[in-house]
């Protein structure tokens, strides 16, 4: 009998939550994502090392300030990495615009164009990628304009129905709703509550997204993220798209059993709504604890992962000058 991954594959388009090409070579991922978080990952772990030399080669040539210098070096960085990525998996990889610009729609844009910019330089087309953006109202309007242009986005940190709504509405290509990170949030509130992985409140989450995108006939394509175990995993087969990390897709690999699309278009249709305004969408955010809670703290760990990042970089650079 197949493992629980060639099964799960069969009914969902599996993505790698990861920067580890071993990884992504041994699970045979349809796609690959990354964040500010798991990039820092794959510089410490020194597969990168060559590359981040080479980076820092073309760098220390920067004839604006040292700042300057670093901001370059780590926009072409991810975009190397993507690319090393992109050897490996058929499809696309996502990559992320700075957390900080998460309320700043003109530099997400900015940002986005930059990264599209130098991956057309290495020769990969915009078909291959995805600029990933925070589900902030200025993220979703960045996610509008780059859509209209070609560029095409994965809205991340989404914990709350109205920001998948206000996404497929902007006519985002790609959502991840994030399920672990809601777990964690009722754990924290009600220690005393258990969940079958089916009850999970992210597990609930992403089912309504993602019947409501189908009954609207919405094409945003929604990817469960943030997965806390197996279960949450096969309690969401047949959703469009499902991205796991290596420790997850090792546990699948290695499990047997059955696995049976949950998820299925049942063919109803609704009428679409009016699109929600600026105003609705802030509200119905602040009305739901979690999500702001989520969001915000989303935000700055990733951030702060960027900072780390930044600074790893500044003070290789800032040696060369000293």
């Amino acid at each position: 009998m197949p493992n629980l991954l060639e099964q799960l594959k069969q009914h969902s388009t599996v993505v790698a939550d990861t920067g580890d090409l071993d990884a992504i070579r041994r699970f045979a991922p349809r796609d690959a994502t990354t964040n500010p978080s798991l990039i820092l990952k794959a510089v410490r772990s020194g597969q990168y090392d060559a590359l981040l030399e080479e980076i820092l080669n073309a760098a220390r040539d920067h004839n604006g300030t040292l700042d300057e210098a670093v901001d370059e070096a780590c926009d072409r960085l991810v975009v190397a990495m993507g690319g090393l990525i992109l050897d490996h998996v058929p499809g696309r990889v996502s990559t992320e615009v700075n957390a900080r610009l998460s309320f700043d729609t003109e530099g997400s844009i900015t940002k986005a164009r930059r990264l599209v910019a130098l991956y057309e330089e290495a020769g990969i087309g915009r078909e291959r990628i995805l600029i990933k953006l925070a589900s902030t109202w200025e993220g979703i309007r960045a996610a509008e304009v780059l859509e209209r242009e070609g560029i095409q986005c994965n809205l991340t940190l989404i914990f709350n129905f109205a920001q998948a709504r206000a996404c497929a509405e902007a006519g985002a290509f790609l959502i991840s709703p994030f399920v672990g990170r809601i777990l964690d949030w009722h754990r924290k509130a009600d220690p005393d509550t258990r969940y079958a992985p089916e009850e999970e409140p992210g597990v609930q989450s992403v089912r309504a997204i993602y019947h409501y995108f189908r009954r609207l006939e919405y094409p945003t394509v929604v990817m469960g993220a943030s997965f806390r175990n197996s279960g949450e995993i096969l309690a969401l087969a047949g959703c469009d798209r499902l991205t796991i990390s290596p420790a997850l897709l090792e546990e699948l690999t290695s499990s047997e059993g059955r696995v049976a699309p949950v998820l299925n278009d049942s063919r109803e249709r609704d009428t679409r709504p009016a699109p929600l305004t600026e105003a609705a969408f802030r509200w119905q955010l602040n009305e739901d604890a979690m999500a702001t809670e989520k969001l915000a703290e989303g935000i700055r760990g990733f951030e702060a992962d960027q900072l780390k990042l930044e600074s790893l970089l500044h003070d290789r650079l800032a040696a060369d000058k000293a």
